[in-house]
């Protein structure tokens, strides 16, 4: 009854002022926003160690205004450093072209290859041009094996038919007596033993000929095959003659012509 009692009281109430439940709901509607005064906002920017008087924000128009003074700057230092670089590039690229040593390259006709050869010689046997700087393994069926080679340069030509006596693999060096005598006439002088190795003149591989001091055999100056530039000798590039070498058994028939 007491409830009863105040929810009629408190009704009436309402109904003298005036109100009525339509308006009583208005207060539940959107209400205006609420400006709060700068004075009020201090105390919290005093907190982030800020005076109120110094927290001033750029507008937009000053920031826009502020980018195109940063990028002036930016196109003015450009200049200065690709200036720098093209003075330095001339240096660097003669420093390079100093340090690199360009060799000929070998022409593709002396690479190895299988040719027609109509020929006597029976296979196996090996037969050098000297005119030409071919040297030929003939196989069957009117085919060879063609190596381009270095041969005897004027004055140490020579021809003649031997047999392999004897191979090595990375054999060492001795040049003969005649030889150090007419380079140190040169001025050059030669040593009496260079150990095999990629830097032994005779390369990687040799195969004697004879009882003679010529050999075909392998070089450390690939670019030298194709040329008349040895001193007797056979030259063949180092990957050519270790095929040479498995080819070819001590025995072989070699027409030097």
């Amino acid at each position: 009854m007491k409830r009863l009692f105040f929810l009629i009281t408190c009704l009436a109430g309402a109904l003298a002022m005036g109100l009525s439940p339509a308006l009583a709901n208005s207060r539940y509607s959107e209400r205006p926003p609420v400006r709060v005064s700068p004075d009020l906002a201090a105390p919290w920017l005093l907190q982030l160690g800020h005076s109120p008087n110094k927290v001033q924000r750029a507008a937009p128009a000053q920031k826009r205004a502020q980018k195109p003074v940063a990028r002036q700057r930016a196109v003015q230092a450009r200049p200065a450093r690709t200036q720098q670089t093209q003075a330095t590039a001339p240096v660097q690229k003669k420093q390079v072209s100093q340090k690199r040593t360009k060799r000929p390259q070998i022409n593709p006709a002396y690479l190895p290859q299988i040719v027609n050869y109509g020929s006597k010689h029976k296979p196996g046997t090996v037969v050098i041009d000297t005119r030409d700087n071919f040297l030929y393994l003939v196989e069957k069926n009117g085919k060879a094996r063609r190596y381009g080679v270095g041969t005897g340069k004027p004055g140490f030509e020579w021809a003649g038919t031997h047999k392999v006596t004897r191979k090595a693999e990375w054999p060492d060096w001795r040049p003969p007596a005649q030889m150090i005598a007419r380079e140190k006439a040169k001025g050059r002088h030669l040593p009496n033993f260079v150990a095999g190795g990629i830097e032994n003149p005779l390369g990687a591989r040799a195969l004697y000929l004879g009882s003679t001091l010529y050999r075909i055999h392998g070089t450390n100056q690939p670019w030298t095959i194709g040329a008349a530039v040895s001193s007797g000798c056979i030259r063949m590039r180092n990957e050519d003659v270790v095929d040479l070498y498995g080819r070819v058994p001590v025995g072989a028939t070699v027409i030097v012509m």
